[in-house]
């Protein structure tokens, strides 16, 4: 039996972001399984296939990579007593929401998460989950992303450092640690597939420096090497982030990772705010990651993360929406645009123009996954493919330019998703689920949480 076989021709403009950078008018792709076998201008190609796709008049670009993501947290978007704190405050009012969620409320906030981003143009996202109430586990977002199609990076997190011991979050949220890691343990030998192309991978992620103790940050690093899985937590995200560590350990967050064996090239941070120069050096030395997340960070008043200098540096960065509930949004394409103002705010409008947060948001969060065969379009790499339609109103005016002004204009709902070699988004719908349907449980699950009881 042979693999099936996909053509996407005559697209406006193919950016391959491979490594000569190509950008081909009229170009397509001819895809074989899983894998792209050829890349070139349309005429160069095979003129048939077992489906064939006329991108007249789209981009087609490289499916977007989401290295930050609190799925869970759709639920509870915009709540009212969060609207204006900044980060401490912000978890403090959404924690008794979390303590409340359900097998059931994790499965949906999934599907609308991962539906939220496949419709942006988002192939692959990582995701942090790190409440575990109620007998929630973390195949309950495991399940509905691979049913939507999203190749999917799930991270087992944690929360051990209660406010009884002089942590941020409530005790009911806390796990023990030997718990914590056994679990770890559980879904990495359940879910992880280490292979090229693999549709799931397992990572470890403790939630952060005030949720979970040093030991526990040690011990989860053993865990994960030993597993030759990667590792994820917040750092340095805001002041008081920051004045928590100098306060409690005396050390920068980035001393503080460096003391836990928290950096290294199978490590990834996210948000990275309030990284000095001497910790932007030790990532780049070390081949550490960032995930960055400016409309969380705005949003939240946290500041701009030095992503300008971090690139400079050689840090390896991707972009993340971060949690829907401090976004709170999920469209990748959108947070790509604001990354690319919020580097402006300074004055600088040269270091981050849209090519190159496109880049981030392709092989920069390629490279922060450890995905070598995604984030470009070259023969060999995975077939993750995403296309956006220039005809809306939108893009009125923008085309002597038209890849840069998926950044430059409103950002757009893709208008086909391909993932592993199969349609996922369908002329701007949903393959595999009915949205409306989706959102309406959704919504429901969602008033539960407000109206059970504290």
């Amino acid at each position: 039996m042979t693999d099936t076989t996909l053509l996407l021709k005559n697209a406006r403009l193919l950016a391959t972001f491979d490594d000569d950078g190509r950008e081909i008018a009229g170009g397509g792709v001819f895809v074989r399984g899983q894998w792209i076998e050829q890349v070139g201008r349309s005429e160069e190609l095979p003129h048939s296939a077992d489906e064939v796709i006329d991108l007249a008049g789209q981009v087609l670009l490289p499916g977007l990579i989401n290295t930050h993501h609190h799925m869970f947290q759709t639920l509870t978007r915009a709540v009212p007593a969060g609207q204006d704190a900044e980060l401490f405050g912000w978890l403090k009012a959404h924690f008794g929401l979390w303590s409340r969620l359900t097998p059931d409320m994790l499965q949906a906030s999934t599907r609308v998460a991962v539906a939220e981003l496949l419709l942006s143009g988002c192939t692959t996202s990582s995701d942090h989950l790190y409440v575990f109430p109620n007998g929630c586990r973390l195949e309950h977002t495991i399940e509905p992303a691979l049913q939507l199609g999203l190749r999917f990076h799930p991270t087992r997190g944690a929360i051990s450092l209660g406010e009884s011991q002089g942590g941020l979050p409530p005790d009911d949220l806390v796990e023990r640690e030997g718990a914590i890691l056994a679990d770890m343990r559980r879904v990495i030998e359940a879910f992880h597939e280490p292979e090229p192309g693999a549709m799931v991978r397992i990572g470890v992620a403790p939630c952060s420096p005030f949720s979970v103790t040093p030991d526990l940050m040690r011990e989860a690093a053993h865990l994960a090497r030993a597993y030759g899985v990667r590792m994820h937590t917040h750092l340095a995200e805001s002041d008081n982030d920051v004045a928590y560590l100098r306060e409690r350990h005396a050390m920068t967050p980035v001393q503080y990772a460096e003391t836990l064996d928290w950096i290294g090239s199978d490590v990834w941070h996210a948000h990275c705010v309030k990284l000095d120069a001497p910790g932007i050096a030790a990532f780049a030395a070390s081949g550490t990651g960032v995930a960055h997340c400016p409309s969380s960070n705005l949003r939240l008043g946290s500041g701009i993360a030095p992503i300008a200098q971090m690139c400079a540096c050689g840090v390896k960065v991707g972009l993340g929406v971060d949690g829907s509930a401090s976004n709170d949004a999920g469209h990748l394409l959108a947070e790509a645009r604001q990354a690319m103002l919020v580097a402006r705010a300074g004055g600088d409008t040269q270091s981050l123009g849209a090519r190159k947060v496109l880049e981030l948001a392709t092989r920069g969060g390629a490279a922060v996954l450890g995905r070598p065969e995604l984030g470009q379009i070259a023969p060999g790499k995975a077939a993750d493919l995403v296309a956006f339609d220039l005809s809306d109103v939108a893009f009125a005016g923008a085309l002597q330019d038209p890849l840069a002004a998926l950044v430059f204009c409103t950002p757009a709902r893709a208008s086909w998703s391909i993932v592993d070699g199969r349609v996922v988004v369908r002329e701007g719908q949903l393959v595999a689920a009915d949205l409306p349907e989706l959102c309406e449980r959704h919504n429901r699950l969602a008033a539960s949480l407000f109206d059970a009881p504290a």
